[in-house]
């Protein structure tokens, strides 16, 4: 599988599991410009890195806008929402549990 071979849904956003192993899991996230601005709040750790686009979060009540190339790390029980997604952002999140 070629991760940039992507089809952008018409609203929120397509998950893709990767891999799955031991206490890991990989996600390909594609976005559309209309996402559902879900609270999370993860048991596991979770490390992302935004591969192409733009998108905002709250994380624990701080907005940081991520753009191509930005990693962030998510410790678990933190609160956290995607706000705004540019149509096709492309995410790659690694779940660690």
């Amino acid at each position: 599988m070629n991760l940039y071979d992507t089809v952008t849904p018409q609203s929120g956003e397509t998950f893709t599991t990767l891999l799955a192993h031991k206490n890991i899991k990989i996600n390909r996230i594609v976005s559309s410009e209309n996402v559902e601005a879900a609270e999370y709040l993860q048991e596991e750790d979770e490390w992302l890195v935004l591969l192409e686009g733009k998108a905002t979060l709250l994380l624990a009540e701080e907005e940081r806008t991520l753009t191509k190339g930005d990693t962030l790390f998510i410790p678990s029980k933190t609160p956290h929402r995607v706000l705004d997604t540019q149509r096709g952002t492309l995410w790659l999140t690694v779940h660690i549990f």
